[in-house]
């Protein structure tokens, strides 16, 4: 998937992996539709500013899986856990949250625990 400049944070263009399992669903979702629909709208006209807070919203009141204080930026932190921990690499997360600074991508793994070292655990020169 390609995001255009224009419409990240970053103002560059990125390319976005997608799983095979949601490439078979979104293959599923819209056979038939025209190539012009957005994405998550399925309409020709894009969402408006707050279509992703109102779903967002609307869903919280369907489900009890969701906690009170939780937000969608909630699933960026999880997804940068979750990166961290498969790869082991900051690189690789830095890169995947499309972060210019390390330091903005060490922010996303404050609650992940990470044994503290201490002077013994270091080898001795």
């Amino acid at each position: 998937m390609s995001l255009n400049g224009d419409r990240v944070k970053s103002k560059k263009n990125r390319i976005l992996p997608v799983p095979q399992f949601l490439q078979h669903e979104l293959i599923i979702r819209y056979d038939g539709c025209d190539s012009s629909v957005n994405l998550f709208s399925r309409k020709r006209r894009t969402y408006h500013r707050y279509y992703f807070k109102n779903r967002w919203a609307d869903y919280k009141k369907q489900t009890d899986m969701i906690e009170e204080n939780q937000t969608i930026y909630s699933f960026r932190h999880t997804g940068a856990i979750r990166v961290f921990e498969k790869t082991g690499s900051l690189q690789k997360l830095q890169q995947v949250m499309g972060h210019s600074d390390m330091k903005v991508s060490l922010t996303y793994l404050r609650g992940l625990e990470i044994k503290q070292l201490d002077i013994e655990d270091l080898p001795e020169l």
